[in-house]
């Protein structure tokens, strides 16, 4: 059985977005679409004098499967051959995808549900999937660009690895350009003291190139009609990667990076390109192999 790329779906103007990306990505590889909206009946709330248990559940049944039914609409109105296969269940939101992503391809989300506050970028649905998903997670803000390059964030871990190979089959898949960036911070201090460290960057930037071309040099050759730019950055990585993905159409990072602690599952710089990436963020995670 062919994997499909599951979406969440919640009836937010976020979640249809994702519905459309995910939709064109389907189509691109040739996937069914596995739309899932789940909920919890509350535990309070409704008085038993107004409703029953049974309608309470009934209700919200009703109004997953009206959403679960426009989203079908709109991906198949994105693109028409595109298989769609839709769930309603009950369970937490994040724990359902979670449960769906084992034996997904990919876990797609909108950026922000119902359920988020004025001016939050990332859900709290969105964190979890992206920490504990068992499958590349994208999200997607609103606005989705269908130009521009992707970009890849590269640091030498085992995840770095995942999504440098992620990026080039995505780069090929849609004929873009791939922008890996490589981000050197070791003697880079954020205080008026740091003109005491003195720091050949000329040295440190050809050293970055060297380690940035033996990362890369396997995947080029097995997709040698990606264009790759090649750039090495004296800055934080969430900051190199945040200006490098400003006109990209996707950004691919790993989970986590060298930085990481033992049982860590999503690093701090994954986390904050979760909350702030201009573009639809992928999250991949090391294969079992490579933990």
């Amino acid at each position: 059985m062919t994997a499909p790329i599951v979406v969440g779906v919640d009836g937010s103007a976020s979640a249809l977005a994702a519905v459309k990306w995910a939709a064109e990505e389907a189509a691109r590889h040739r996937v069914p679409l596995k739309l899932v909206h789940a909920f919890l009946l509350p535990t309070r709330g409704y008085p038993e004098i107004v409703l029953t248990g049974h309608e309470v559940r009934e209700a919200f049944e009703q109004q997953g499967s009206r959403w679960v039914d426009e989203a079908a609409a709109a991906a198949r109105a994105a693109v028409p051959e595109v298989e769609v296969e839709t769930a309603v269940v009950i369970d937490r939101p994040a724990a359902a995808l979670i449960a769906a992503s084992d034996g997904a391809r990919l876990v797609v989300l909108g950026s922000q549900g119902l359920g988020g506050f004025s001016g939050l970028l990332a859900g709290s649905v969105a964190v979890a999937v992206t920490a504990h998903g068992k499958c590349p997670v994208v999200v997607v803000r609103d606005e989705i660009r269908r130009d521009g390059p992707v970009v890849v964030g590269v640091d030498g871990s085992p995840t770095s690895e995942e999504a440098i190979a992620y990026a080039f089959a995505e780069a090929s898949l849609l004929g873009a350009p791939l922008t890996a960036v490589i981000a050197w911070t070791d003697f880079l201090v954020d205080s008026a003291y740091h003109s005491r460290f003195t720091v050949d960057w000329s040295q440190v930037e050809d050293e970055q190139l060297r380690l940035l071309a033996e990362r890369l040099a396997g995947w080029q050759e097995k997709y040698p009609d990606v264009h790759v730019d090649r750039v090495v950055v004296h800055d934080r990585p969430v900051r190199a990667l945040l200006d490098a993905a400003k006109d990209a159409r996707l950004l691919v990072v790993g989970s986590h990076g060298q930085g990481g602690f033992t049982g860590m599952l999503l690093g701090s710089t994954s986390q904050a390109l979760v909350y702030h990436a201009p573009c639809p963020l992928a999250v991949v995670r090391a294969t079992a192999a490579d933990k």
